[in-house]
């Protein structure tokens, strides 16, 4: 038989730190903030069907999910804001899928996401697995965030956007910054964001 075909497939993802993630294993030793940092701010939301010059990347997006997740709890901890940051973290290596083709794409997309979050977690001094309250309040947070995303800049009506997304009840559009970054201040913005939560006490 021929040895290509018994060899399997590469299931690793060469990163700019040197890293080799293994995405079907990933281990925790093989996670870096600037790797994550890097991708996220060069990974576009709305498969980049948003206006202006620039793409609103993940990085930013996931800014804005930690303050109304901040803003939801009133008291957040250390740990719930970096879980909120981080949310997205998987995005880094297997990129924004939009929910419709999630859904088409089923359990083995969430496996991989699962394990990937995990991994993260691990890396940053978190719990591999998220609290399940505080997991609802960052997912109603990410749905406000992409209440706005969807109708400040993805071309949503209003009436459109509350059909998928959660009612942003009590949150001023104002307070959010969805003017999009270019790559590189998006990434420096992310690692900033970062370091500062860290070092809360």
């Amino acid at each position: 038989m021929n040895k290509s075909a018994i060899e399997a497939p590469r299931a690793w993802q060469r990163m700019l730190s040197g890293r080799r993630l293994d995405l079907l294993d990933p281990s925790p030793l093989d996670v870096e903030l600037e790797d994550i940092a890097h991708g996220l701010a060069r990974v576009a939301r709305w498969n980049g069907q948003t206006f202006g010059d620039n793409a609103f990347s993940v990085a930013q997006h996931s800014l804005l999910v930690e303050q109304i997740t901040a803003l939801l709890l009133k008291t957040p901890t250390r740990k719930d804001r970096l879980y909120a940051l981080l949310h997205d973290a998987p995005e880094y290596v297997i990129g924004d899928m939009i929910s419709p083709f999630k859904s088409v794409m089923g359990g083995a997309y969430k496996d991989v996401e699962l394990r990937l979050e995990q991994a993260v977690h691990v890396r940053m001094g978190l719990a591999a697995d998220i609290p399940m309250t505080l997991k609802k309040t960052i997912k109603k947070a990410d749905g406000i965030v992409a209440y706005f995303e969807a109708t400040k800049l993805a071309g949503f009506s209003e009436i459109e956007a509350r059909q998928f997304f959660a009612t942003p009840k009590g949150v001023d559009p104002d307070s959010l910054d969805l003017t999009p970054m270019p790559t590189i201040m998006a990434q420096r913005a992310f690692l900033k964001r970062v370091a500062e939560v860290e070092e809360m006490p």
